[in-house]
């Protein structure tokens, strides 16, 4: 999902490997990755920025791993619901994954119109592919995951993530490293969705110029969009900066549109919009509900609308104001 990895980093009152908790006379030893505060309930603390942060109380946890690439953690929440957080970073709950899931997902397919193939790097919960399969003038979708441990543990613990979208027959998923799939694959795609985590570690490639040049070759023709998880721009501004920077060599409208998330701390996220249709991005209000009406369990969205659609390109001038290339 989106946010940034980072190893896992939690901020207790701690000496050595003690931990004081918060109302409490004791001293007791600490998982660093979890601490207690209330009763007997731990905190999930995320600290995916150094001086600010969010965090959960948790409910009862339903499952924890390390895999070979990172920690993954599953627990409940009172308001959220269900909580995946991986390597520290919260990826989704089940109260707002469908915002993003759904923004990132209608926004290119409805702009592009006649989405027949779809590219999905990440997506590994299941999300992004439960929306693309909506649409029923698709044909194909590929999602490619780097760690099947996420397909493995989504489906195992977050299937209302999926809806069933890993046994349609429409998806085919290749357990690889995206940007090796996007250089070397001789396949075509009408559009290409990057769920990706931010360019810490991992996911720095898929950020990259080199990464968007490939993308650019294995669109089915000029109507190709791309759209990419750029962070929360108030905290996260060089993102933004450096995918506008990034997409320049390769595509003639470059733009961002935003989703308000409200576990992705810090206000409302961005999304990279590119393309060389330089209609894509001015579709009528008219013509998306056309689009829209055609695709299936609409009124399922929670979030996505024909006017959520065009309202989310317009920028305020610090958006703006990052969007430059020197």
């Amino acid at each position: 999902m989106s946010n940034e990895i980072r190893p896992i980093l939690f901020n207790p009152r701690s000496v050595g490997e003690t931990s004081f908790i918060e109302g409490s006379e004791s001293v007791a030893p600490i998982d660093r990755k979890i601490t207690g505060v209330v009763g007997q309930s731990p905190w999930y603390n995320e600290t995916l920025h150094a001086t600010w942060g969010q965090r959960f109380i948790i409910k009862k946890t339903l499952h924890r791993e390390q895999t070979n690439r990172q920690d993954l953690i599953i627990f409940t929440h009172e308001i959220f619901g269900k909580v995946l957080a991986l390597d520290g970073v919260i990826q989704l709950t089940t109260k707002d994954e469908h915002i993003y899931h759904e923004m990132i997902a209608h926004v290119p397919l409805l702009a592009h119109g006649n989405a027949r193939k779809v590219l999905i790097i990440g997506g590994g919960d299941g999300g992004v592919a439960r929306e693309v399969l909506r649409h029923k003038t698709v044909k194909e979708v590929i999602l490619v995951e780097i760690d099947p441990s996420v397909i493995n543990f989504s489906k195992q613990h977050l299937p209302e993530v999926s809806c069933g979208a890993f046994e349609n027959e429409r998806l085919k998923v290749v357990i690889a490293d995206g940007a090796k799939f996007v250089q070397e694959t001789k396949e075509r795609f009408d559009v290409i969705i990057v769920d990706s985590t931010d360019p810490i570690g991992p996911g720095e490639v898929l950020f990259t110029s080199e990464f968007y040049g490939n993308c650019a070759k294995i669109f089915s023709d000029n109507r190709g969009i791309l759209v990419t998880q750029n962070g929360v721009p108030i905290l996260q501004p060089k993102e933004v900066t450096d995918s506008y920077r990034n997409f320049g060599p390769y595509f003639a409208v470059r733009t961002f549109y935003r989703a308000s998330v409200p576990t992705y701390v810090g206000g409302a996220m961005t999304l990279g919009f590119a393309t060389n249709n330089p209609h894509a991005r001015d579709v009528s209000t008219g013509e998306l509900s056309m689009r829209f009406d055609q695709i299936e369990g609409k009124e399922k969205l929670g979030y996505y609308t024909p006017e959520m659609h065009c309202a989310a390109f317009a920028l305020p001038p610090n958006i703006q104001g990052l969007m430059k290339d020197e």
